[in-house]
């Protein structure tokens, strides 16, 4: 699929820089992000979910061992204009 239809349909790649602004404003900022593959969100897709969920991580963390943010709902972010 081209990357222009990504960005036509805001679809979000693994990789992808994003923009969080979910439900914790004190991590709102721009994340790189890939599918969430936890525990919680195994068992959700097991069970027939369709609701893609993402694990954030900071690309310019101060601190490199900081967790990044788990199960962020496809609402919460919104694709970077940098990928364009």
């Amino acid at each position: 699929m081209s990357d222009t239809l990504f960005r036509t349909l805001d679809l979000i790649e693994p990789g992808d820089l994003v923009l969080y602004h979910g439900s914790l404003r004190d991590r709102h900022g721009l994340y790189i992000a890939e599918p969430c593959f936890c525990v919680s969100c195994a068992r959700e897709g097991a069970l027939g979910s369709t609701d893609v969920r993402y694990r954030l991580t900071d690309p310019f963390a101060v601190d490199p061992e900081a967790p990044p943010l788990r199960c962020a709902r496809r609402e919460s972010i919104t694709r970077s204009v940098a990928n364009a």
